[in-house]
């Protein structure tokens, strides 16, 4: 590991009694490292043996610390190279909020780039979703979000006119949710639904990424505490800087 990093891995702190894997509490800490920019990416890791030592725990604990890492993208093996930190993913929890919300309360240094804003006639997925008649006049709004000076996820939404006057300049601004609570409209249920697809030549072009690559999907309905539908929104982000984290816990 690069010398100016040795200071800043220090012993993790475990707890043999807890059920949480030892590996997986190690994990977490050198993830918490990296997102928080503290282990820079294309920085190199030192060998497990090194790195045991230096945390702390045993070494198989390590290898499968830094395999769980490579496994969720933080990590990346290179031939003749080691293993390597890559551009930390933006991790965001399942629940009602906005992606501009979860960037903005992660410093991610959010923009928003508006590459449509008109009033069309819904779809039937749109009418659907909205509860409205199909060719109801609605706001289409189509964006790419930026974190960290890199595009992240192309976003359509649709709005019934009713609902919120919009402006690029708001869009653009401010974050939808945002946008819809200053109006006095919030989002209090919502049906979500994620998926998984490769992305279109069009896709990947703005994205930058490749033809093919791996997108997460995301379709959500969102309404206010009244049951009235506020938006409609369908997401595509890019799998190799995004991920959605879900929290079980027994019933």
């Amino acid at each position: 590991m690069p010398s100016d990093l040795q200071g800043r891995i220090r012993p993790v702190e475990v707890d043999r009694s807890s059920p949480v894997p030892l590996y997986f509490q190690v994990a977490t800490r050198l993830q918490e490292l990296i997102e928080k920019g503290e282990i820079g990416v294309g920085a190199r890791i030192e060998n497990e043996v090194d790195l045991a030592e230096r945390l702390g725990v045993s070494r198989p604990t390590t290898r499968r610390a830094i395999q769980y890492l490579v496994e969720r993208g933080m990590l990346v093996r290179k031939r003749g190279v080691g293993t390597q930190v890559v551009h930390p993913k933006v991790r965001r929890p399942v629940e009602l909020s906005s992606l501009y919300d979860d960037l903005v309360a992660g410093d991610r240094a959010p923009r928003t780039e508006v590459l449509r804003l008109e009033v069309m006639p819904a779809s039937d997925t749109v009418a659907t979703a909205l509860e409205i008649a199909p060719g109801t006049p609605v706001t289409w709004i189509e964006r790419l979000r930026y974190a960290g000076g890199e595009p992240l996820a192309l976003m359509h939404n649709a709005i019934p006119l009713d609902v919120l006057p919009l402006t690029g300049d708001d869009l653009a601004g401010h974050g939808l949710y945002e946008l819809l609570r200053s109006g006095g409209l919030t989002p209090r249920i919502a049906t979500q639904v994620i998926g998984a697809r490769s992305a279109t030549s069009a896709e990947a072009k703005v994205l930058q990424e490749k033809r093919g690559a791996s997108l997460l999907t995301m379709t959500r309905t969102a309404w206010d505490a009244g049951g009235r539908a506020l938006e409609y929104g369908s997401h595509v982000y890019r799998a190799s800087r995004y991920s959605f984290e879900i929290n079980l816990s027994a019933g």
